[in-house]
Formats: structure tokens, C-alpha cells, sequence
């Protein structure tokens, strides 16, 4: 006697023994009010990039990218989504994609863009995975600029002007004679002729 397709042991083998494909159905999370209206679907199979909202749990209420879809223990890891351990490290915390909601789709594979329908004029820059213009403006801002192409043309040094310095001539030999023949020669000293002792007698006995 067979047992019912739907018994406990029979769901649990097909659980395990899933294919690649089936488990990737198996790991469909419903989308948020907001994705409802705008695509038309209630759940899709949830894939790295996208952003989902924790709805059970000490993480209750947060949202976070997804980091991480492991299909073989069908759970998720988000980011900034941490464990401590015993050895005072973090590790990252698994989530079962039942406690999940999806609030924002990663868009960026044009296969996904096709079996949903949706048109490439339609899809943000954040949905396709690409930063917003202010942030692009602000990186372009803060990286350096790049150095030109080519050998670097050497500086040429700084000169500095010289000052208003006049240079000493030296005189010329004609300025020295023109200076002598204008100073007026000197004098020579007089000299004083005694007279001799025996002529100032001889005037005396006369």
C-alpha cells in the first residue's frame, strides 16, 4: 500500500531532493503593496540585489539588501544582519525566506526585465544597480584628478629679478690725470740759508 502524495515523509523527501530549479521556486517571497500595483505579481523568487523588510524576529521592521541566497538550506543572508558567537566574533545571520518581504527589485538582468514585462524606461537607476547623479557627482568630486598623459615636461626654475644694482666702472687712467692737473701743486718748503758766523764778524768790525 502506497502512502498519500501528501504525507509528511513525501514533502519532507521532495524538500531535499529538489532540483536547482524547483528549490528557486521554492524560495518565492510575496512583494510589498507598492510592487503589487506597479507589476501586477504577488511574490517572486527573491535573488541577490534585492531588498527585503524583516518581519519576525529581533530584526523585525528592518530593511536590508539581500547579500547572499543560499537555495541548498533555502535561506538568505542580508547585510548589516549579524549573530554574535561564543568567541565574541560576528558572523552573518541566516533568514528563512518566510519572514520576508520584498520592497525593492534588483532589476539589473534584462532576463528578469523580460519575464516581467517591464520596460527599460521604466526601471531606476537604483532598481538597475547604478548610484543616483548626486552620488556620481560627488565621487567625481572627491576623486583626484587624473595625471596628464605623457612624460611630465620639466619645470623650468624660478628666477628672481634682479635688483636695480649699478655696476662700479673702474676710472678710467685720462679721469686720474684730469683730477691731478685740477688739484694745485703744492708749495715747496723754503729753505733757510744761515749765514755763516765769520762774515757776521767781519760786518761788525767794519
Amino acid at each position: 500500500m502506497s502512502g498519500s502524495p501528501h504525507s509528511p515523509r513525501r514533502q519532507r523527501k521532495a524538500l531535499y531532493s529538489a532540483s536547482t530549479t524547483e528549490r528557486r521556486i521554492r524560495m518565492t517571497v510575496p512583494l510589498s503593496r507598492e510592487l503589487r500595483s506597479r507589476f501586477h505579481r504577488r511574490a517572486l523568487p527573491i535573488r541577490k540585489g534585492d531588498t527585503v523588510r524583516v518581519l519576525a524576529g529581533s530584526y523585525e521592521g528592518r530593511e536590508e539588501r539581500v547579500a547572499k541566497v543560499d537555495r541548498r538550506g533555502y535561506t538568505v543572508t542580508l547585510d548589516n544582519v549579524t549573530l554574535k558567537t561564543a568567541d565574541e566574533k560576528m558572523k552573518p545571520l541566516s533568514l528563512g525566506v518566510g519572514h520576508l518581504v520584498i520592497t525593492r527589485l534588483n532589476l539589473s538582468d534584462p532576463w528578469r526585465r523580460r519575464s516581467m514585462r517591464v520596460r527599460d524606461e521604466d526601471v531606476t537607476p537604483e532598481e538597475r544597480g547604478e548610484p543616483p547623479a548626486e552620488e556620481e557627482a560627488t565621487t567625481e568630486a572627491a576623486a583626484p584628478a587624473a595625471p596628464p598623459e605623457g612624460p611630465a615636461e620639466p619645470k623650468a626654475p624660478a628666477t628672481e629679478e634682479p635688483e636695480d644694482v649699478t655696476p662700479e666702472v673702474p676710472p678710467d687712467e685720462d679721469d686720474e690725470e684730469e683730477a691731478e692737473s685740477e688739484t694745485p701743486p703744492a708749495k715747496p718748503a723754503r729753505k733757510s740759508r744761515a749765514k755763516p758766523a765769520a762774515e757776521d764778524s767781519e760786518e761788525d768790525d767794519a
